[in-house]
């Protein structure tokens, strides 16, 4: 798969209805994955959230979301990341070398529990990203 970037915004709790509404708007493919399904919360509420949903349109678009994890503060007006993903793990440890590079991390670049390498950083201009690296696929 080659890399792609597109937007990720974030949701306090209303994810899954924020991107159904876009794939009314859009149309395409919509993949919901909450926290219970990667065991990421004990039950309750939180569990039916959304932990990352991607909207994929017939032109072209993608659409990544998801709910602000438990523990994480929501910041409106600050509720989007700039996400980027593939499968080429040199191409995107670059970008994420350089993108990290003088900024901040908030996650990582690591394995993580879906089985991805994942990690979070602010750039040195104050601009959110995302860098998901997954297995190639055959």
């Amino acid at each position: 798969m080659a890399s792609r970037l597109n937007p990720y915004l974030s949701f306090d709790g209303d994810a899954r209805q924020a991107l159904e509404f876009y794939k009314e708007v859009f149309g395409g493919e919509l993949s919901l994955h909450t926290f219970g399904d990667f065991g990421g919360t004990a039950g309750g509420a939180e569990a039916d959230q959304i932990m990352h949903g991607m909207l994929e349109t017939p032109t072209g678009f993608t659409l990544m979301g998801a709910d602000t994890p438990p523990g994480m503060e929501f910041k409106s007006g600050s509720n989007f990341s700039v996400s980027l993903s593939g499968d080429d793990d040199a191409e995107l440890r670059g970008y994420w070398e350089k993108l990290s590079a003088d900024g901040a991390v908030s996650v990582p670049l690591e394995k993580q529990m879906w089985g991805d390498v994942f990690g979070m950083c602010t750039d040195k201009f104050g601009v959110p990203w995302m860098v998901d690296i997954g297995e190639p696929q055959s």
